[in-house]
C-alpha cells in the first residue's frame, strides 16, 4: 500500500481508502462480512475509513469503532454530519442557520464519536456543499470549534452528487483542509477547475464513486438485475445499461499487464491524477478489499493513456432517486 498526505492537514493517508456507505446497509446487509472486511483491508495497509452518520443512522460508523477500538492511533477515520433538513441536495438559497448551524455541527460530530467509540475525528466533513455557504460561516465556526477542543483534527466538505464545480472557490479560499468529490474515468470534470484549485491552495481532495456506482468495474450487463431493496434498481433503467455497456466495452483496449482488468484501470485512472490525495471505493466484502488494495502498487498510467481515456468521459447526467 502507498501513502499520501491529505492536503495541508499533513495527514497521512492510504491511497485506497475504506468506503463504507454499503456497511451501513444499502440493499442486503452482511454484518460478520463487513467485519472481516475491515480487518482484511487494515492487514492490507488500509489506514484511511470513510463513512458518515446517515450511513445505516450511525450503523456503519458504529462497525467501524469496534473494529479499531484496540488501535485507534493507528487509523485515519473521516465522517460527515448531515444537513439539518436531511435534504440533498441543499439549495443554494437556503440559509446556513437551517442547515449547518454552529449547534448542528457540534451536535452530529458528538453523535458520531460515540458511535466510533472514540474521543477524535481525524477528518469531519459537511455531507453537501452549497457554494453559497462560502459567505455564511456558521459552519466554519462549528469546526473551528471542535478543532479547538481536540474533537476533531481536520474538516472539509462533500460535494454533491455530480456537481465537481461546487467546492471550487472554497478551495481557493484555503478554509478547509479536503473536498471530497466524484471523479472517474466517466466523469473527468474536476480536472477542470477543482484539482487546480486545490493543488494550488493544497487542499487534500477525496475521490468517492472511482467505478460509476459499478459501471466501471464491468459487473454490470444489459441483464443485470440487483438484488431488492438496492438503490440502483431505480437508478439503471434498462436503456442505461445498455448504454454505459457500449462505453463500458470500449474501454477493454486499454487494459494491459499492470492493469489487468476495468476495475485496476478505474483506480489508477483516479490515482494517476496529482490532486488526488486517497480513493474510496465501496467496499463490503474482503474480496472487494483485496482487488481494490491491488491496485496501489505504485504504477501509474502514463500520460498518453491518460489523454486517450480523455475520449471516454460521458457526463450523462443521471440524477440519483434521492434527489430532488
Amino acid at each position: 500500500m502507498k501513502y499520501r498526505k491529505l492536503g495541508r492537514s499533513h495527514i497521512k493517508v492510504s491511497e485506497i481508502g475504506f468506503g463504507a456507505w454499503g456497511l451501513g446497509g444499502w440493499g442486503p446487509r452482511d454484518d460478520a462480512e463487513g467485519l472481516r472486511a475491515l480487518e482484511r483491508a487494515y492487514e492490507l495497509g488500509v489506514t484511511f475509513y470513510d463513512t458518515a452518520y446517515v450511513y445505516g443512522d450511525g450503523h456503519s460508523e458504529q462497525l467501524i469503532g469496534k473494529t479499531f477500538a484496540d488501535r485507534r492511533d493507528k487509523v485515519v477515520i473521516a465522517s460527515k454530519i448531515p444537513p439539518k433538513t436531511f435534504s440533498w441536495p441543499i439549495g443554494e438559497d437556503e440559509p446556513v442557520e437551517k442547515v449547518y448551524p454552529k449547534d448542528w455541527i457540534v451536535e452530529c460530530t458528538e453523535r458520531s464519536l460515540k458511535n466510533l467509540n472514540t474521543d477524535y475525528i481525524d477528518v469531519q466533513q459537511l455531507h453537501g456543499w452549497p457554494a453559497s455557504y462560502l459567505n455564511q460561516l456558521d459552519w466554519y465556526d462549528g469546526f473551528t470549534k471542535l478543532q479547538e477542543q481536540g474533537k476533531i483534527r481536520a474538516f472539509g466538505v462533500s460535494a454533491h452528487d455530480w456537481d465537481p464545480y461546487g467546492p471550487t472557490e472554497l478551495a481557493d479560499a484555503c478554509l478547509v483542509d479536503s473536498v471530497q468529490v466524484i471523479y472517474n474515468i466517466f466523469d473527468q470534470r474536476p480536472e477542470e477547475k477543482l484539482f487546480p484549485a486545490a493543488e494550488l491552495s493544497n487542499v487534500g481532495i477525496i475521490v468517492r464513486v472511482p467505478f460509476e456506482e459499478g459501471l466501471l468495474t464491468g459487473a454490470i450487463r444489459p441483464d443485470t438485475a440487483f438484488p431488492e431493496g438496492d438503490w440502483r434498481n431505480d437508478w439503471l433503467t434498462p436503456d442505461r445499461k445498455k448504454e454505459a455497456w457500449k462505453r463500458v466495452e470500449a474501454l477493454q483496449t486499454f487494459l494491459d499487464a499492470d492493469s489487468p482488468d476495468l476495475p485496476t484501470l478505474a483506480l489508477k485512472f483516479v490515482l494517476s491524477h496529482p490532486a488526488t490525495s486517497t480513493v474510496i471505493p465501496g467496499m463490503r466484502t474482503v474480496k472487494h478489499v483485496e482487488a481494490n488494495c491491488a491496485a496501489s502498487d505504485g504504477k501509474r498510467l502514463d500520460q498518453d493513456t491518460r489523454d486517450a481515456l480523455k475520449a471516454h468521459a460521458f457526463v450523462h447526467g443521471w440524477a440519483y432517486p434521492w434527489t430532488h
